[in-house]
């Protein structure tokens, strides 16, 4: 992982870089995470020196989802959609988590706060358990932070980033 600038940050913006780093660093088997917001805008990402590049194929794969955290947050966004759409019309209560186990890899999503989501994208080999046990540590250390305002910095942090990569 590419540790982001966090220069200029806030001491919360600051804090919410450092877990993510220490969620991608600590667990075995994260490729890539993302957090988004409730209107499905990427709002913190492991992976921010590429989130406009493409990863290098690895065979005839792409090493993750479509190589940019961009599109994590997207897919991540969508489940989330998803999974709330189906709980409000089955009357269960609010969406806690969900997992998909793909032959090649694993995707989770967990409720952060406010509709926010905790995307990880995981290899094949990941033990799924660990990785949901860190991100429960993540969502409950992230979610009472992740204010409004804390949330608008951000989006300006990743797109303050993201116009310095295309120059």
């Amino acid at each position: 992982m590419t540790a982001p600038s966090t220069f200029g940050l806030s001491s919360e913006a600051r804090n919410l870089h450092w877990l993510l780093t220490n969620l991608v660093e600590e667990v075995p088997g994260i490729q890539s995470v993302a957090v988004v917001s409730s209107d499905g805008l990427l709002l913190l990402s492991s992976d921010q020196a590429r989130n406009e590049e493409a990863r290098e194929p690895k065979g005839d794969r792409p090493t993750g989802p479509r190589g940019s955290s961009a599109d994590l947050a997207t897919v991540v966004s969508g489940i989330g959609s998803l999974t709330i759409g189906a709980a409000r019309l089955m009357e269960f209560g609010g969406v806690k988590h969900t997992m998909v186990a793909m032959d090649e890899g694993s995707l989770f999503v967990m409720s952060i706060s406010d509709g926010s989501l905790l995307g990880v994208h995981g290899s094949a080999d990941c033990d799924m358990s660990v990785v949901a046990y860190h991100m429960a540590l993540f969502v409950g250390r992230a979610g009472h932070v992740l204010t409004p305002e804390l949330r608008s910095e951000l989006r300006k942090s990743l797109e303050a980033a993201s116009a310095g990569s295309t120059r």
